[in-house]
C-alpha cells in the first residue's frame, strides 16, 4: 500500500507493485533514527537447544539487512517464543485490517449481516482498501468527519488488552500504530479456544479469511512454512511520501509487515514480522524498498521454520502482483 502525507492526500493502493527482490543495498535516511537498533533476538523454549539455536540463526538471517525489524513468534505445542524489539510501533498499513475484523466480529457477536460479509471478505481476501474504509467508518463516531472518533475499535483493543496498538487521530487506518507483540496477541486471539475476547464462531470466520487471501499477496512470513500446514495470512505494505510534513526518517520509506498464523495437523503457531528503513537506492524504481523489506521478511520466517519444523518441506511463497486498482483518497476518513 502506498501512503503520502497525513496532512495532504494519504493515498493508497489495494494491488501491489510488481517488481524482482531488489539486489541493491537501501540507502540510509539523514536521520539517526535510520540506524538500526541494537538489539537482541531473545528466545525461549521447553527444548533449550532450540531457543538457543533459534537466537542464533534469527540474528544471522538479519546481519547485513538494512531493514529495521521487530518480530514476534510463538510455537503453543513446543512452548517456544521469540521476540525482538517486539514493542517498537510501526504503521500498520494493511495489517491493520486484522484489528478492523476484530473489532467487527466483536461488536457483531460473531456474525456478520450479509453486506459486512461481503466487506470483511473483500477487504482480507483481497486487500480492498474501499471496504476497510467503509467498515472503519462504521466502528467509527463520524460527528466531527475530520476527526473520526474510533470509539469502537478502541473498545475492541481494550478488551483485547492490545495496549501498544493506537489507531491513528487524523482517521487513517492505515497509520495506526501496532506493534509486533499486540500483532502477535491478536493471531492468539485468533487461533485460541474458549476464553477468548472473540468467540469459536468469530475466531473460525477471521482465520478462514485469513486462509483464503489470494495467492499474490501470501508472501513473507508464510516463506517456509511447513508445507502440510494450514496457512493464516495478512500483510501489509506502503511507501511514505517524501513530502516535507513528513518526518525525515518516514519520507520515501518503504513499511513493510507480514502476519501468519499456522494450524492443522497439529500446527498452532504465530509470526509477526514488522519492518521499515527499506529504501529506494538513487535512481532505482520505487518498488526496490518494497522488494527489500519482503525479502527481509522472508528470510527471516524461513529461519524460524526451519529451526522449529525441520525436515518438513517449506512453502515458497510467489512474487506480487501489479497493482490491479485505483488509489484511493484518505483512507479511513
Amino acid at each position: 500500500m502506498r501512503w503520502v502525507s497525513r496532512a495532504t492526500t494519504a493515498a493508497m493502493a489495494a494491488g501491489t507493485v510488481v517488481g524482482l527482490v531488489a539486489a541493491a543495498t537501501p540507502s540510509v535516511a539523514a536521520s539517526k533514527s535510520a540506524a538500526p537498533l541494537a538489539s537482541v533476538v531473545r528466545c525461549t523454549s521447553t527444548d533449550h537447544g532450540l531457543a538457543e539455536k533459534l537466537s542464533r540463526d534469527v540474528t544471522k538471517a538479519l546481519a547485513g539487512r538494512k531493514s529495521m525489524v521487530s518480530l514476534s513468534f510463538y510455537d503453543r505445542p513446543t512452548g517456544t517464543r521469540c521476540v525482538l524489539d517486539d514493542a517498537k510501533a510501526y504503521d500498520a498499513a494493511s495489517t491493520a485490517k486484522t484489528i478492523i475484523l476484530g473489532a467487527l466480529l466483536y461488536h457483531r457477536g460473531g456474525t456478520l449481516p450479509a453486506a459486512e460479509d461481503a466487506l470483511a471478505r473483500k477487504m482480507i481476501i483481497d486487500s480492498d482498501n474501499a471496504a476497510a474504509t467503509t467498515l472503519w467508518k462504521r466502528l467509527s463516531d463520524l460527528k466531527d468527519p475530520a476527526h473520526p472518533n474510533t470509539v469502537k475499535v478502541q473498545e475492541f483493543l481494550d478488551r483485547a488488552e492490545l495496549r501498544h496498538t493506537v489507531p491513528d487521530k487524523e482517521g487513517f487506518w492505515g497509520l495506526t500504530q501496532i506493534t509486533a507483540g499486540d500483532q502477535a496477541a491478536l493471531l492468539r486471539i485468533f487461533t485460541g479456544t474458549g476464553g477468548s475476547v472473540l468467540g469459536g464462531k468469530a475466531r473460525a470466520y477471521a482465520l478462514d479469511l485469513m486462509k483464503n487471501v489470494r495467492s499474490d499477496q501470501r508472501w513473507g512470513a508464510t516463506a517456509g512454512a511447513p508445507l502440510d500446514s494450514v496457512v493464516h495470512v495478512k500483510n501489509g505494505w506502503l511507501q511514505r511520501s517524501r513530502n516535507p510534513d513528513v518526518d525525515v526518517f518516514d519520507r520515501g520509506d518503504w513499511k513493510v509487515n507480514s502476519t501468519v498464523a499456522l494450524t492443522g495437523n497439529g500446527y498452532d503457531s504465530g509470526l509477526v514480522v514488522l519492518s521499515e528503513n527499506n529504501r529506494v537506492p538513487e535512481g532505482h524504481p520505487e518498488n526496490e524498498g518494497w522488494d527489500y523489506g519482503i525479502a527481509t521478511i522472508e528470510t527471516v520466517s524461513r529461519a524460524i521454520y526451519r529451526d522449529v519444523y525441520p525436515g518438513t518441506g517449506g512453502y515458497t511463497p510467489g512474487k506480487p502482483a501489479p497493482e490491479d486498482a485505483e488509489p484511493l483518497t484518505a483512507p479511513g476518513v
